[in-house]
């Protein structure tokens, strides 16, 4: 890890309100894998936002926008999550939204093939087609006509809206949370393989 968790007790009066802000939303939203210690020190990418807090703040923002802008199924947001986290090898990514995908239910076989790079022969239409579009966008270039269009019949204009903007927005996390080396948490012991 290249930038040391920050102690509450520790923090300035710039990061402050990012800290109250994000440990409200990231309260709210997650309970299903660890994303502080015990005496309130965010994990994950939160953590280096935290570390600039103009920049963070703004980064934040972002964040909560995109936890608004729902129109994918839940279970097909959890499969390009993974695409874009397993692509980049993005272990905290992996780790966190491995635990949202099991409680969406998405199975541990699924899992382990998705995070391997490969589609799952078992999932929906509509997962398998956002599993297809976000590994197009992941290998560069402009998205197909077909895939888009495909995406378009499945999912409308604001779930293809949605479905880009995951594969960019999680591809900007994945690319933090390697660039300083964020870890998962160390009671983990294992993450889904192949």
């Amino acid at each position: 890890m290249r930038l040391a968790p920050i102690s509450p007790s520790d923090l300035t009066p710039e990061q402050r309100p990012l800290y109250e802000d994000m440990k409200a939303g990231i309260a709210a939203k997650y309970n299903s894998f660890t994303t502080m210690y015990d005496d309130g020190t965010i994990l994950g990418p939160w953590n280096a936002w935290l570390h600039e807090p103009e920049l963070g703040t703004a980064i934040w923002g972002v964040t909560k926008a995109m936890t608004r802008f729902r129109h994918l199924p839940e279970i097909t947001r959890q499969v390009v999550i993974l695409v874009v986290g397993a692509h980049f090898g993005a272990a905290y990514e992996i780790y966190a939204h491995s635990a949202v995908a099991r409680g969406a239910g998405i199975t541990e076989q699924q899992l382990a093939t998705i995070v391997a790079g490969r589609r799952p022969v078992d999932i929906s239409v509509e997962a398998e087609a956002a599993y297809d579009v976000a590994a197009a966008l992941l290998k560069g270039g402009v998205l197909a006509a077909s895939a888009y269009q495909r995406a378009i019949g499945l999912f409308g204009q604001q779930g293809v809206n949605e479905l880009i903007y995951l594969v960019g927005y999680y591809s900007f996390v994945s690319i933090i949370l390697n660039g300083f080396d964020i870890p998962v948490p160390d009671h983990v012991t294992a993450i889904p393989s192949p």
